[in-house]
């Protein structure tokens, strides 16, 4: 899954991003609002973490716009601001949740699980499709009982289909949800990928849609 964090502060944005990295989560960073807006307006993320007192624009205002345009991708506002008005102003803005600095790293996490969850309509943390199940907090897949050992690429492609079940996901929205800004992209990757998450949990587990890209069928 692919989250743009937003935060001005040098030490704190590297500290979330190298957490959510190790959580297996591409992450985009930027440090301030426009580059934020502009961010949004041209990529497809499936979280925001959202700093409020940004400089050349306000995270508050950020939002604002974001849900102006009637984007309702998830939006987790991280703040100093601690009184009961600042909470309220973020959340009747458009914001899902929030969380006061400082903060701990596992509760962020466990909120932006809750928060992916809650925006693809799940009442469980597990994601399951006929014997297979896979859980966002442990990374782990297991098959008919089994655990299936995957790389955190692979891991990374199953959660995404498995979350859109019945959409197809195009090769080009893979790619930017395994590696966002990052170039190192291969022109086959994907491809790889679905080949080995074929031959660890059956051929007909992930659909080729020629010309547009892949889909697990909804159950």
């Amino acid at each position: 899954m692919r989250i743009l964090l937003v935060e001005d502060d040098e030490l704190l944005g590297d500290a979330i991003k190298t957490g959510l990295r190790q959580e297996k989560y591409t992450t985009d960073w930027v440090q301030d609002g426009n580059s934020a807006s502009l961010a949004l307006k041209n990529e497809i993320f499936d979280l925001v973490v959202l700093d409020i007192g940004l400089p050349r624009r306000s995270g508050l205002e950020v939002l604002k716009e974001l849900r102006d345009a009637g984007i309702a991708t998830p939006v987790l506002i991280l703040t100093a601001r601690d009184t009961i008005s600042d909470r309220v102003q973020g959340l009747d803005t458009g914001a899902d949740d929030y969380l006061t600095k400082p903060f701990d790293m596992e509760e962020l996490v466990a909120r932006i699980r809750a928060l992916l969850r809650r925006s693809s309509g799940r009442a469980t943390p597990l994601l399951t499709h006929g014997d297979i199940t896979l859980d966002p907090a442990s990374h782990q897949v297991v098959r008919a009982g089994t655990t299936v050992e995957l790389s955190g690429r692979e891991f990374a492609i199953l959660q995404v289909l498995l979350e859109f079940s019945g959409k197809v996901m195009s090769k080009s929205r893979l790619e930017e949800e395994l590696y966002g800004w990052s170039s190192d992209i291969e022109s086959n990757t994907v491809e790889v990928y679905i080949h080995h998450l074929r031959k660890k949990l059956g051929s007909d587990l992930i659909r080729t849609i020629r010309g547009v890209g892949y889909m697990i069928n909804k159950e």
